[in-house]
């Protein structure tokens, strides 16, 4: 009986992170600049990769790839919200403007007029 309600509480996180997945990756295509992007997959890429690895532990019990899974659950933890700001700080300081909700480019603010330089 037990094992019947962790095979399925497995499946609804195993579904549950191929939502957020699939949700991440109509948000790249749909999105209209790159930050809005690294916003949808940034976030939707960490949930889903989440629920992924809860799903897969539940189904290795308490053994060592259950250990192995969740030392990869926090390097995704650390490393997807890095790599999203360093992305964005590149696009950034490379000259790449948000788009606007009317359409238009938004203008960039000039860092040297920032009150960090005064």
């Amino acid at each position: 009986m037990i094992a019947v309600l962790l095979d399925g509480l497995s499946w609804i996180l195993l579904l549950g992170g191929a939502f957020f997945v699939l949700t991440g990756g109509v948000g790249l295509l749909r999105l209209p600049d790159v930050y809005s992007r690294m916003h949808a997959s940034g976030i939707t890429d960490t949930a889903g990769v989440g629920l992924y690895i809860a799903g897969l532990a539940i189904q290795g019990g308490f053994t060592l790839v259950t250990v192995k899974l969740l030392l990869i659950l926090v390097f995704i933890l650390f490393t997807s919200p890095t790599s999203t700001y360093a992305l964005a700080h590149a696009a950034f300081t490379g000259g790449v403007k948000p788009i606007a909700r009317d359409g238009s480019r938004a203008p960039l603010l000039d860092r040297r007029d920032g009150p960090s330089n005064r």
